[in-house]
């Protein structure tokens, strides 16, 4: 067996890589190396996440230019899925278990926070709305139908897909395994079905009219980011090296990608879409762009991981912006909520399009500090899928 073939059978969770031999995976002792790289890329996805929601909610409906940034944010959903695909997989191989431990864990840390920020969704709104408060039936019944559907808050099914995935994780190892050395192949395969998907959603909507306005909320919708996402895991020693050795090309093909996305967002207007149906996420350009994107990032990160110098104060920054993400994605909205509800002294003062820039800023700092005020919580768990700081275990460790 080559050296090349122990590495990437040592990426895969199949064997230790040999001692003396550093990977992109392993440290010189064989140890799995924490990826730094994917901490800067959720950061850079989550950030675009806030942008996407602030501005749809900032921006005039006859704001081009706004319109044409959303056309390019909206990697965001797409990206998420490829992430947490490749983390999935790469993190089950390291450490496989059972899946009578695997899925109590994952759901806890998934599931809880789920439930309930729908709820404080859910309860916000039917606190608001003076036709319902008071009707307990009515919070029941809505309550209900946002768990299932994904729909108690417009970012949620995030976490409803991320759980379907969850649950195929069987058989996305399956797959993984008995496809390996056809890998390519089953990337095309699987890349041609979403941009019929795709297509089928921008283009042609009565093939997907059975789904009632819930295509987002499936895992089918996704299918090309969750397998080439969990096969970039099963080859990740090879993958983190290609993005490190080839970060030129990928910058340039981000560049390419994102003129690709604007010509097709200016085109689809001048045949007469509206700048939100342009520059929609479900169309088969996004399925090219937003794939641009994951590499570009993670290169981007490979760049960071590659320089990070231990306890400075830039590495501590971006461990607490990643330690944090999942923190502020579950609470942005409320944040943004907040600040535009009614008649908004934000709307009043700031003109748009500035409307937009100060919104975001006011939210990523809000969010931030609404996330690390629950992380000191005993709810830290269901508000930020993360351990309560104040727990004992947590004071030990920082002792």
């Amino acid at each position: 067996m080559t050296q090349a073939e122990t590495q990437a059978r040592a990426a895969a969770g199949d064997q230790p890589a040999p001692t003396g031999v550093q990977t992109p995976t392993r440290t010189a002792a064989g140890r799995p190396r924490h990826l730094y790289e994917v901490d800067v890329l959720r950061i850079l996805t989550f950030a675009c996440v806030l942008g996407v929601h602030t501005t749809s909610h900032t921006m005039a409906s006859d704001d081009v230019g706004l319109a044409g940034l959303l056309a390019l944010l909206h990697f965001t959903r797409l990206v998420f899925f490829t992430l947490t695909a490749f983390v999935l997989v790469y993190s089950y191989a390291i450490r496989p278990k059972p899946m009578s431990v695997f899925w109590p864990k994952r759901f806890l840390l998934v599931g809880v926070p789920y439930l309930a920020w729908s709820f404080v969704y859910v309860a916000s709104a039917w606190l608001l709305d003076p036709g319902q408060r008071g009707d307990v039936p009515a919070l029941v019944t809505t309550f209900a139908t946002g768990v299932v559907t994904g729909t108690a808050k417009y970012h949620l099914y995030f976490l409803l897909v991320t759980m379907q995935v969850y649950l195929l994780l069987p058989a996305i190892m399956w797959l993984v395994r008995k496809s390996r050395g056809h890998h390519v192949t089953v990337l095309v395969v699987a890349l041609v079905v979403q941009l019929v998907v795709f297509a089928g959603y921008k283009y042609f909507p009565a093939s997907d009219a059975w789904l009632n306005g819930y295509q987002k909320q499936f895992f089918f919708s996704y299918v090309f980011f969750i397998v080439s996402g969990a096969i970039a895991a099963d080859h990740a020693d090879r993958f983190l090296g290609f993005v490190r050795t080839h970060r030129r090309g990928i910058m340039w093909a981000f560049l390419g990608g994102a003129v690709l996305t604007i010509g097709v967002f200016v085109l689809q207007m001048a045949t007469g879409d509206s700048p939100y149906a342009a520059g929609t996420p479900l169309q088969p350009v996004e399925a090219v762009w937003s794939t641009v994107v994951f590499v570009a990032f993670l290169a981007i990160g490979a760049a960071w991981a590659d320089r990070r110098v231990a306890g400075s104060r830039l590495a501590k920054v971006v461990d607490y912006a990643s330690d944090r993400s999942f923190g502020i994605f579950l609470s942005h909205p409320l944040v943004i909520w907040l600040l535009l509800y009614g008649s908004s002294p934000l709307e009043a003062l700031v003109p748009k399009p500035w409307l937009t820039l100060v919104t975001y800023l006011l939210v990523v700092v809000l969010s931030v500090a609404l996330t690390e005020v629950f992380r000191w919580t005993p709810l830290s768990v269901p508000l930020t899928g993360r351990p309560s700081l104040s727990s004992r275990a947590a004071r030990a460790a920082r002792a």
